[in-house]
């Protein structure tokens, strides 16, 4: 990884080799960087306050080597993202003013991406997790996780018929509760449609009737017009001497049909004329029969009106115009056999209902089962790496159990609570010597337990859902002497199957890696590329020596120093 501006960390590489890998320093040097430089990178939150004082933004840019195929890859190649060589390079950008930007492949995508892809790459464990393991969500989540498939399938099951409960539920309750409402919106609706119905609207009908209405309203102008056009074409019986288009147009025909043979143009012209003459003819029948045929009854008119204002009633109230109208007539009734099978639809949603409950209760058993037994599996897998982390005596164990709920679903013989994620409340519960109860580890583990507990169950989740890369930041809190020891030794057996990093200030701890970082501030208070070097010969000496005693130069921290080395080799 590469990190700029990012706290105390002015620009600075850090490589992350395979196996074990152990990041010290002093208090405050930055070393907690590496782990939220990697959380960005993961789709982290992306918080302003990170970005160096003076520094317009943060970044970090790593190289994540990937192999072909795997889920991760194949998301990103969806994404659009390429791979460099067998790596997937990522980039994240926090700007001073809090705008966050990512980069997958040498494409932008969004942060949540970065986020998809995490579970897949990096496991990360800090403080924070130990804390969200005192969760009883996080403590069945961790349980569902080992169980696999023999909880994931139950599981799907349950969330299938629970959401469909849920919802048939839901539309019951708001059937129920708006009868009245609900009852209201009936009538009103029934109301309008009978409105309509005596009616009787015809689609486009209101655009007919208004085309009606005008010509019957001008029906005196309209025949005097049309007849003074047709005695202009075809002449007027009453004044036999009079001169009208169709005999002009007769005459010029006429003149021209004499010579026309002499001339194709002017036999041309004599043609249109002719059609000419066709033409006024069929006009002035056709004005002649409009006269005849143009209704100017009054009556007929008033009917008209009548009826445009009993259509204007129903396009005040329903529609624009009668189209809108007769469309909210279809959807009202529609809705109004809706309503009206209220009582039909409560009773077919009740059977629906008590049929989702006992197949949720059935559902809700069989996942019930699933967990007791993956439990008792992951709950002896852990104990089992407590005897390796110098907790030989601890037990642990997991308190399954449910809570009455009088509105819940039926398990053996009793009604208890359920939720999306079943019926079960699952608790971890740890006994730390013989004799001692088992208590919740909220309340029975001290800090370095709980550290070792945590250390613990990830190992186990490692042999069963296994990511690439292990971060753990201040994993060894709370914890010294032997434990200590123990926590390395099972961190490097770890780093055998994966790759761990480990932000440590326990040189018990440092010793195990197989590669040693030491951050370290310059004068100035800042981490540059030269503040972040490898270890190696002396130079680890002196930081083991620094870290056992707090001086490099201590002759007895020197040889303690090289006594955890030459055991950490021993074991290796």
């Amino acid at each position: 990884m590469r990190i700029r501006s990012l706290g105390v960390i002015d620009d600075a590489v850090v490589e992350l080799s395979p196996g074990f890998t152990a990041v010290t320093g002093e208090t405050g040097a930055g070393k907690t960087m590496v782990v939220t430089s990697l959380g960005l990178l993961l789709g982290g939150r992306a918080d302003p306050a990170l970005v160096r004082i003076g520094a317009k933004a943060a970044v970090v840019e790593g190289r994540i080597t990937v192999p072909e195929g795997t889920a991760a890859v194949v998301r990103a190649q969806e994404a659009g993202a390429e791979l460099d060589e067998g790596a997937l390079l990522i980039s994240r950008t926090v700007s001073a003013e809090g705008r966050s930007r990512a980069h997958l492949g040498g494409r932008s995508v969004p942060v949540g991406m970065l986020t998809e892809l995490a579970d897949d790459l990096v496991a990360v464990h800090g403080q924070t997790d130990q804390q969200g393991l005192l969760k009883l969500s996080r403590q069945r989540g961790a349980l569902d996780r080992y169980a696999g498939d023999a909880v994931a399938g139950p599981l799907a099951k349950y969330q299938g018929a629970y959401r469909r409960l849920r919802a048939v539920s839901t539309e019951l309750d708001t059937i129920v509760t708006r009868a009245r409402e609900r009852a209201q919106e009936a009538d009103l609706l029934r109301f309008g449609l009978d409105e309509i119905a005596a009616v009787e609207p015809r689609a486009g009908e209101d655009v007919e009737l208004a085309s009606e209405a005008e010509r019957l309203g001008h029906a005196e102008a309209l025949a005097s017009a049309a007849s003074a056009a047709h005695a202009a074409l075809a002449g007027n019986p009453e004044d036999p001497e009079g001169v009208d288009a169709t005999t002009l147009v007769g005459g010029a025909n006429r003149a021209l049909d004499a010579v026309r043979s002499h001339d194709p143009a002017l036999s041309a012209l004599a043609d249109r004329i002719g059609e000419i003459g066709i033409l006024l003819s069929d006009v002035a029948g056709e004005l002649a029969g409009y006269a005849d045929d143009l209704d100017a009854d009054p009556l007929r008119l008033a009917a008209v009106e009548e009826r445009r204002a009993a259509l204007t009633q129903l396009t005040r109230k329903y529609g624009a115009d009668i189209d809108e109208v007769l469309a909210w007539a279809e959807q009202g009734s529609a809705r109004l056999l809706e309503l009206d099978g209220d009582d039909e639809r409560i009773g077919e949603l009740t059977a629906e209902r008590d049929g989702l409950r006992v197949e949720l209760s059935a559902l809700a058993q069989a996942l019930t089962d699933a967990r007791v037994e993956a439990a008792s599996r992951f709950a002896q897998a852990v104990t089992q790496e407590l005897a390796s982390l110098a907790m030989p005596h601890a037990r642990v164990s997991f308190d399954i159990r449910h809570t009455d709920d009088p509105d819940g679903v039926e398990i053996d013989g009793r009604t208890v609570a359920y939720g999306p994620s079943g019926v079960d409340e699952v608790e971890l519960l740890l006994a730390p010597h013989p004799g001692a109860p088992p208590r919740p580890i909220a309340k029975g583990a001290s800090g370095g337990e709980l550290s070792r507990v945590m250390l613990a169950v990830e190992v186990v989740f490692a042999g069963t859902d296994p990511v690439p890369t292990y971060l753990f930041d201040e994993v060894d809190a709370g914890v010294g002497g032997k434990a200590a020891v123990e926590i390395g030794r099972r961190l490097a057996k770890l780093a055998k199957s994966a790759q761990v990093v480990v932000v440590t200030h326990l040189p018990q701890v440092a010793a195990f890696a197989d590669r040693q970082l030491l951050v370290e501030k310059t004068n100035d208070g800042t981490v540059t590329r030269s503040g972040v070097t490898v270890l190696e010969g002396e130079d680890r000496i002196r930081e083991l020596s620094r870290m056992l005693a707090g001086q490099e130069d201590s002759e007895t921290a020197r040889a303690h120093a090289e006594e955890l080395l030459a055991t950490a080799r021993a074991d290796a």
